[in-house]
């Protein structure tokens, strides 16, 4: 099942005294937080909806102020609280994918379509995102280029073409 929400960021601290917070972006480009008109701060098990006042880049971050938070020790007693948008507010390309639904996803060798394990983790490195396939044996990294990820498929998993040494 998809998830409704999706992590977007993490409040990091206090930017002045009037309420702005310091956010890191989770996101594929702080772009797509900075058109938001809403975040979600979570309560439990529900989800609390905040009004983006305003939403700047600055340098790696983005400074962001939300409706009825106007001081900074409530910004710091909100340090390291995650933000979620909407699934239904990030505008998503025709074929492209949040890589939330990748996580759980069998995976299976391209040319034989044997299974090789499940994906549990999309990673960032150094050159490149890696696919992190539990084979049941071992953890195997599989770099996210062409070459190897041919096909993500959202209901029936991802398709990878294995090369000596990838996998086993």
């Amino acid at each position: 099942m998809k998830k409704e929400y999706l992590e977007c960021g993490r409040i990091l601290a206090p930017h002045g005294v009037r309420g702005l917070m310091k956010v890191e972006v989770w996101c594929d480009s702080p772009e797509v937080l900075i058109a938001q008109k809403r975040v979600f701060l979570a309560e439990g098990e529900a989800k609390r909806e905040m009004r983006i006042e305003s939403c700047v880049r600055q340098a790696q971050h983005l400074l962001m102020s939300l409706s009825g938070i106007c001081d900074r020790e409530t910004v710091q007693a909100m340090k390291n609280t995650v933000l979620y948008l909407k699934r239904e507010d990030i505008p998503l390309a025709k074929g492209a994918y949040f890589l939330q639904d990748i996580i759980g996803l069998d995976a299976y060798d391209f040319d034989t379509g044997r299974r090789l394990g499940t994906v549990t983790d999309i990673t960032d490195a150094v050159r490149g995102r890696l696919f992190v396939i539990d084979t049941g044996e071992k953890t195997a990294l599989v770099p996210d280029v062409g070459e190897f990820i041919k096909e993500i498929d959202e209901e029936r998993g991802v398709f990878i073409r294995v090369i000596p040494g990838l996998i086993d």
